[in-house]
């Protein structure tokens, strides 16, 4: 769960400021969390109470705790793309259809609460529909948060490979270097979340991971959030006090529940 709020700071600063390469400063005091961090809690603490058998509460939980997290931390803090600020606004919020890449950016509680790889896609597909309720945004989510359950329980990362490539279709054998050439921005989930677990297959622990990520020049904080949410799981590293300093208590602490919960 660190692992995303870590890419997501770092990320901050290189969204609107592309770079082609990972040398580059990698936490520094202009750096801040964005919607990804802020969404990512407000998934987590809506999935730490709900049974996810039961998906009506579930999304109603999803959707009260999203509106909530997201209206205590409005623009600029958070930065919400505009479909999406008029979700958090609405009094009747319907989902919209959406491929975009915040479903991905805000799954990765499911990837660290569940036992099984059923529930985590379930837990992520929840999460998704109230608002990315679109194939490719429900892929998405669910192709993410298998990644890090997958890593979490173990896996190598060519079992991890053949598994989303398997069920989700994305091609995860072209390499960084020949990406990095021709690519630019893109907020979707099939032009994110594939190049995203690749920068993590690449990568040699979570830091290298999120460099990757960010040396693409897109949308550098929420692809540095997807692949910091899988190396974290992968290397078992305690990213806390890297992103205690950037976070309020508030959001730190729900993050925190979900690292007490795998003890």
């Amino acid at each position: 769960m660190f692992g995303a709020a870590l890419g997501d700071i770092v990320g901050s600063k290189y969204e609107f400021m592309p770079i082609k390469n990972k040398d580059f400063v990698f936490l520094d005091d202009t750096m801040d969390y964005t919607d990804d961090t802020i969404m990512t809690v407000a998934v987590a603490e809506a999935l730490l109470n709900s049974d996810i058998d039961d998906e009506e509460e579930t999304k109603k939980n999803m959707v009260a705790s999203m509106q909530r997290w997201g209206r205590k931390y409005p623009y600029p803090t958070g930065a919400y793309g505009s479909m999406f600020s008029s979700w958090l606004r609405s009094s009747s919020p319907k989902p919209y259809n959406s491929w975009g890449n915040g479903s991905a950016m805000r799954v990765s509680a499911s990837g660290w609460l569940y036992e099984t790889i059923e529930e985590t896609r379930k837990a992520a597909r929840l999460s998704s529909v109230v608002t990315h309720n679109h194939a490719e945004g429900v892929k998405g989510a669910e192709a993410t948060a298998s990644a890090i359950y997958l890593a979490r329980m173990g896996e190598g990362k060519e079992s991890i490979k053949s598994y989303i490539e398997k069920e989700f279709g994305y091609d995860l054998s072209r390499p960084l270097d020949e990406i990095r050439e021709t690519y630019s921005f893109d907020g979707s989930c099939q032009g994110t979340v594939p190049e995203s677990i690749i920068c993590f297959l690449e990568g040699k622990d979570t830091e290298d991971t999120i460099r990757n990520a960010i040396s693409l020049g897109g949308d550098a904080d929420t692809m540095g959030a997807i692949s910091g949410s899988i190396a974290e799981a992968y290397w078992k590293e305690d990213l806390s006090d890297m992103v205690k300093p950037y976070l309020p208590s508030d959001l730190y602490s729900v993050l925190a529940m979900i690292k007490i919960t795998q003890h």
